[in-house]
Formats: C-alpha cells, sequence, structure tokens
C-alpha cells in the first residue's frame, strides 16, 4: 500500500509529499487515528456506510511483532459485519484446549471453550500480522477511505463544526491540515491524542516485566497445539500455539535477571528446553520486552474525539481481551457516529459509548488480573494451596462447570447506555450533551459502571411517541433490554441457510416472535420489522425460519415477544406479548438515510486472497 492510498482526493498526492505546508483543508466526515487492529476494524465499519474517511498512522507497514494472541465469537461476529470473518478464520485455529499446569507440567485445571451463542467458535487463536493484513485489505473495498500511512496527527482543534487536524509526514516533514465532524483516536497506550486531550490515564504498570518470544515451529511435539499456562513459582510461563506455524512463548524477567540477556538465542533456547523443546524444533523470529498495564481513560470522549483501544485502556494479557476490547469499542461507536452524520439521531448519542464501554472493559479487566494472579504467584505456600485446592473444586458440580468452560469474559450488558427503561422517580437516564463534559450521565446514574442498586420504582408514561398510551411499567417487566441477542443459523426468505446478522442487515429493526402487534411509533421512523418463524415453517417474505428454535427460546427466557434491535444486535426495547413497545428513542428517523451522508453506502464484498473467500451473507455455511 502507498504511503497516501491512491483512492485520496486531488491534491493530496500518492506520493506522501501531502500538498504544500499549510495549504488547502480536506473535509471528511472521520478520521481515525492509528491503524492497528482497533483502527483498521473502524476504518472497515466506517467505509460500508459511505461516510468520507481518512485513517493517519504514523508507520509505513503492519508491526511485525505480534502481540496478540487469541480473539472470541462475539469479535468474530463484529468481523462478520464488514464481510471479513470466514476469510480471516482461514488463518486462525480454533476451539483449543487450555491447562493450568504445575511446577511438574500436571493440569491442575483445564478449560473448554463453551459457545455463548455468536455463531462462531468461542475461542481463537490468530497471528495478528496476518489478522491486520486482511482487515487492510478490507479497507482497499471502500473507495470512501483514505488511508495515509507515515502521517502522524501533531494538533487537534475543535470547534463548533468539527475538528482541524495538523499533520505531518513523517518521511518529508510536509504539514498538511484537514477537517473532520468526528475523531476516533486508536493510536495505542501512549495515544499522542490523549495527551493532547489533558486525559489521564489512570492505573498501575507491573514491576514485573516478561520476554515474549515469537518463534516458527520446524518439528512439532506432542500438544504443540494445546494453550498451557504454566504456573510454576521458579518461573511461571505462558506456552502458546499460534496459526500459520508459529509458536509463541512468554517468560516473565525476574530480580537479577539480565534483560538484555533473555532475549537472547541462547537464553530462550535454555528457558525452553525444560518443556522439552529442542534448538531443531524452533526457529526464533524475534524477542521482545513489554510491560503489563491497567490503566483506563479518564473520560473516553472530549467533545467530537473519541478515545478508542489502548489509547482508551489497558488491561494485562491473561483472557487475551486486550485487542478485543478495542473492536468492541468501535462497533458500539461506529454505528452512532453514522446515525448521527445522518441526522437519523441526536448528537447526545454519542455519549452512550462511554457509559456503555467502560464498565464492560473494567470489569474484563478485573477478571484479567484474577486470572493473572493464578498464573504468576511465585509464593510456594500460595500455590501448593492452589495446585491441591482447584483439582478437588474441579469435581464439585456446578463450581466444575464454571471452571472448566471458560466463561472468565463477561456477557457486555448495558444496565446504562442506549436502551429503554421504565420511568423512576428520577426521570430515568439522559445523556449529558456538553461536549466539556462528554459522557455524564444525570439522574444519579453512574457514568462508569452499571447500575448494580435495588430495582426503581416504575410509573406510567406521560408521554410517548408510539400513540399507544400504554404504561411502561408493563413492557418493563422483560429482561432483553441491554442484551445483545444470539446470532442462530436461520433461513432467510429466499430459502438460504445464513447467520441471523446477515438478515439483520447492520439496522435499526423489529423483531417479532409472533405476529406482530402494530408499533405506530416506530413504523413513522421508518423502521422495518422481521419476524421469526419456528423450525420446520416454510420461508417467507419478511420472516426467518429459526432453525434451531434459538432466538424463540431466548426471546422465552427474556418474556419478550417483541424487539426494538440497535444495528449493532442489541436490544432498544422489548415488550411481552400484546404490550406494545415503549417509544423509539427521540429523534429517530430513518426516512431521510439516502440524502445525509457524504456518499451513498457501498457494498462490502470479502477481498480477494490465495484463500477462497464468500460473500457475507455465505460466511461459513455449513
Amino acid at each position: 500500500m502507498s504511503e497516501i492510498s491512491a483512492r485520496n482526493r486531488a491534491g493530496a498526492g500518492a506520493d506522501g509529499g501531502g500538498g504544500d505546508d499549510g495549504g488547502g483543508d480536506a473535509d471528511y466526515d472521520v478520521a481515525v487515528i492509528g491503524y492497528g487492529p482497533t483502527g483498521v476494524t473502524a476504518a472497515n465499519l466506517l467505509g460500508a456506510t459511505g461516510l468520507r474517511v481518512v485513517v493517519l498512522e504514523r508507520d509505513a507497514e503492519i508491526y511485525s511483532r505480534a502481540r496478540a494472541i487469541s480473539t472470541d465469537e462475539e469479535v468474530m461476529r463484529i468481523w462478520q459485519r464488514i464481510g471479513l470473518a470466514d476469510r480471516l478464520k482461514q488463518d486462525m485455529l480454533a476451539d483449543r484446549p487450555l491447562d493450568f499446569v504445575d511446577a511438574r507440567g500436571r493440569a491442575f485445571l483445564s478449560a473448554h471453550p463453551t459457545p455463548r451463542g455468536h455463531g462462531h467458535p468461542p475461542q481463537m487463536f490468530l497471528y495478528q500480522p496476518a489478522l491486520e493484513q486482511v482487515l487492510r485489505d478490507g479497507v482497499a473495498r471502500h473507495p470512501n477511505v483514505e488511508v495515509w500511512l507515515r502521517h502522524e496527527c501533531l494538533r487537534l482543534r475543535q470547534d463548533a463544526d468539527g475538528v482541524e487536524l495538523t499533520v505531518v509526514g513523517t518521511a518529508d516533514d510536509s504539514v498538511r491540515r484537514l477537517r473532520a465532524r468526528y475523531v476516533i483516536a486508536a493510536d495505542g497506550g501512549s495515544s499522542l491524542t490523549r495527551a493532547q486531550l489533558n486525559v489521564g490515564y489512570e492505573g498501575r504498570t507491573y514491576e514485573d516485566r516478561w520476554v515474549v518470544i515469537d518463534t516458527k515451529m520446524l518439528k512439532p511435539w506432542p500438544d504443540h497445539d494445546r494453550l498451557r499456562f504454566r504456573c510454576d513459582p521458579a518461573r511461571p510461563a505462558v506456552d502458546c500455539p499460534t496459526p500459520l506455524g508459529h509458536h509463541r512463548w512468554e517468560f516473565p524477567i525476574l530480580p537479577g535477571d539480565d534483560e538484555r540477556h533473555l532475549t537472547t538465542d541462547e537464553a530462550i533456547h535454555a528457558m525452553v528446553s525444560r518443556y522439552g523443546i529442542g534448538p531443531d524444533q524452533i526457529e526464533i523470529l524475534r524477542a521482545t520486552v513489554y510491560s503489563h498495564h491497567v490503566r483506563f481513560a479518564a473520560r473516553f470522549r472530549v467533545g467530537r474525539v473519541f478515545l478508542a483501544g489502548d489509547a482508551a485502556h489497558a488491561m494485562p494479557p491473561w483472557i487475551g481481551q486486550g485487542m478485543a476490547a478495542g473492536v468492541r469499542d468501535v462497533a458500539n461507536l461506529c454505528w452512532k457516529l453514522d446515525a448521527v452524520l445522518r441526522g437519523e439521531l441526536p448528537e447526545s448519542v454519542l455519549d452512550s459509548y462511554e457509559a456503555e464501554r467502560k464498565p464492560h472493559v473494567k470489569e474484563v479487566t478485573r477478571r484479567a488480573v484474577f486470572v493473572g494472579r493464578i498464573i504468576t504467584d511465585r509464593r510456594l505456600a500460595v500455590t501448593r494451596v492452589r495446585d491441591a485446592v482447584l483439582p478437588l473444586l474441579n469435581r464439585v458440580p456446578g463450581v466444575a462447570g464454571r471452571l472448566q468452560d471458560s466463561h472468565w469474559i463477561p456477557v457486555a450488558h448495558y444496565a446504562d447506555g442506549f436502551r429503554d427503561r421504565p420511568r423512576t422517580k428520577s426521570s430515568g437516564i439522559t445523556f449529558d450533551t456538553r461536549a466539556s463534559d462528554a459522557g455524564t450521565v444525570r439522574a444519579g446514574t453512574s457514568r462508569s459502571e452499571p447500575a448494580r442498586s435495588e430495582p426503581a420504582r416504575t410509573e406510567p408514561a406521560r408521554t410517548g411517541t408510539s400513540g399507544t398510551g400504554t404504561s411502561r411499567t408493563r413492557a418493563s417487566r422483560t429482561t432483553a433490554p441491554g442484551h445483545q441477542i444470539p446470532q442462530p443459523w436461520v433461513t432467510a426468505p429466499d430459502g438460504s441457510r445464513v447467520r441471523l446478522d446477515d438478515v439483520l442487515g447492520g439496522r435499526w429493526l423489529l423483531l417479532h416472535g409472533a405476529p406482530p402487534t402494530p408499533q405506530p411509533g416506530w413504523e413513522r421512523a421508518g423502521v422495518p420489522s422481521l419476524t421469526v418463524l419456528s423450525a420446520g415453517s416454510s420461508p417467507a417474505e419478511g420472516a426467518v425460519v429459526d432453525c434451531d428454535g434459538v432466538l424463540r427460546a431466548w426471546l422465552t427466557h427474556h418474556r419478550a415477544t417483541t424487539l426494538a434491535l440497535r444495528p449493532d444486535a442489541y436490544v432498544y426495547a422489548a415488550a411481552p406479548a400484546g404490550t406494545p413497545l415503549p417509544p423509539p428513542p427521540e429523534g429517530l428517523s430513518l426516512t431521510s438515510r439516502a440524502n445525509t451522508a457524504s456518499t451513498p453506502p457501498v457494498a462490502t464484498p470479502s477481498p480477494t486472497s490465495s484463500a477462497s473467500s464468500a460473500s457475507p451473507a455465505a460466511q461459513g455455511t455449513p
């Protein structure tokens, strides 16, 4: 890829020169700073909407050092939305077992990834440079996305209409200015954007540093495809399979170690020889020293600028969720930016980004820290108790299931955020639209933690745009709002077998589990409907057949018959049988979609590659 994509508008230059110093502004809907997994996912999501996007990346090439080593089914579901899941899975390892082993190599706890209903394998190991290349190839499908490599944003200046970015070309020190309506800063843990905004990065950096070793596997050894956390108090280690013929180890730098020596081939071969791995079985590609962090940006939003990925938070790697958290960030944010830029929703909805993402990423981090303590504790007395007690707990019904099914990653449920809720004595929740206090949640609810107090008392709605005059108290009995619906295989109206999201299409949608109840408020807003038919039904227009009964069982569990789905498949509102939905969000209007974007939406076929690829609607069809 050229330093500035050839898709750039006239005057930007394809040689990286960037035009004359300080010359002519270029206008975009969204600027994305940083082109790692978070930034490139954002570019794909925004590119598919037809918005005009520019990506700024300081480096000329993909970072060659593998950092993330795994992802999960929810993230694969996000990449399915951009038409890349099937291609990405070709370079991944799925459903590999996981063992915690003691100093003698005996497993005291084994975990088996359990699907959560997102339509993809629950855990997949990856090789990050290869993953990023596929995601970048995906961006090339979108002529409305410009990619400026070897360019760094040195200054941001916000005003009422947008953000002015001063950009320097690192190849020749050229300077350009451009404007964007909004900015996503995905420029990493040392984010220059976060520093310019004077946003604190609160938390801690662990004293222990770790050597991360990437190797090419020359001669496989027994069980090389099992992930092992080697919980040896003498020197803990991570022993991890990675795809495309790679294998990875991680070792702590202990007191008295020579850090520089530990990155040499001699030291690495000595450390892995403890596990029976000889010099003829691996080729050492690189060894890098990393520190582990637990940090959160004080704010995820400052006016028109949003922090995402490591720029917003950092966690230790023990449950493989650092990269995944950044992908979830932009999946939550990008559809909201699109809706606001098209005039479909008010600007205040953007405050829900932090209210929804920060509590979840904090809980994920808390669990990562907990798992890390199990792995890295070096106190002999503690590790002896651990090695003896956990196998016993592993035999206790109920406890064993929680330990073994690897449900350590919390399910995202938006207790606070952009969803319907019963009216309370404090009039519910709204989002402050003031740029100087972005992200604030009013009405006595926390802006960074989910509500955990006893349920609020409900009152009938005094007004409503649905025209039904029905109390929201009745609708509030459902537990569906704030949850993401599962993604089973369904039969589409044309008779094809597809995953549900390929029919939902990333849009606002009313999903009916029974003959539809009229929803005039939602219909006036332009929200289409889809009916879920029971297994065995014939395909029908405006309906999907729930092939395995998953959706209808989920609706029953949550006491809901009708759902109002957001574009990210989270439930905005729900109602039981015969009850009208609560009103749509204030300002929701989908009738002018074709006229409010800078460019019309474009199709998102999978990028061509040496491996075969499938259309988004047929990814992974068995």
